[in-house]
């Protein structure tokens, strides 16, 4: 692939793990689960990347249908799995979720999303 996506997604990962190491010590005063937030780092790096290379095949394509089908089935998933990933969380702490966590987890989703777009909208500029 010609473009820099994926080095992009790893740097933000990076970036959002040494963040979350570093203010660990606030971010458990504030109630939050630390753990929960590197795990959730980690599975939103990797359904990115899962989307990416599914937006990605259905650029490729010239099927119209199959480049929309693609794009549903990227987002789909990747919204459906952040919702089982959330509601697994809750069930799990039940008595003692945090609503800090959730928000944060909520936040790194934007984050990792807005990554995907930008780099999908260069790369359509570039078929174009």
């Amino acid at each position: 692939m010609t473009d820099r996506f994926y080095i992009r997604l790893i740097g933000l990962f990076i970036i959002i793990n040494g963040t979350l190491i570093f203010l660990k010590v606030r971010l458990l005063e504030t109630g939050a689960h630390h753990n929960v937030l590197l795990i959730g780092n980690l599975a939103l790096a990797l359904i990115s990347g899962l989307s990416y290379y599914m937006n990605r095949k259905g650029l490729q394509s010239s099927n119209n249908n199959a480049f929309v089908r693609m794009v549903y089935a990227s987002t789909l998933s990747k919204l459906m799995l952040c919702l089982v990933g959330i509601a697994v969380y809750v069930i799990i702490n039940r008595a003692d979720t945090s609503r800090v966590t959730i928000f944060i987890l909520m936040f790194l989703y934007v984050a990792y999303t807005v990554v995907e777009t930008l780099s999908l909208q260069r790369v359509t500029k570039k078929k174009s």
